[in-house]
């Protein structure tokens, strides 16, 4: 390997690195659990995001899943009101 393929290889790799680490604890500013109820069943699921609408929405969306099947369930689910919300991180 040619000199400059030792330094700028690594360097790319330590930057990409870095990258990934400071946007992946940056972006949960705000974390929630969100319960849904659909046809008579019941799914609580936490999730967190950059902002509260984020947060919430990422939450109710990965508890409908829990409890339906398909495209239109799902979007039935999600436009909802959730049974409860419960902010567990906010600044």
């Amino acid at each position: 390997m040619s000199g400059w393929k030792r330094v700028v290889l690594p360097l790319i790799f330590i930057l990409f690195a870095a990258y990934l680490v400071y946007s992946t604890l940056h972006i949960r500013r705000y974390t929630v659990e969100v319960c849904v109820e659909f046809e008579g069943r019941t799914a609580c699921r936490t999730a967190s995001g950059a902002t509260r609408e984020d947060a919430q929405r990422a939450a109710q969306d990965n508890a409908c899943a829990q409890l339906t099947s398909g495209m239109t369930n799902t979007r039935i689910c999600g436009s909802k009101p959730p049974l409860s919300v419960k902010w567990i991180e906010a600044p």
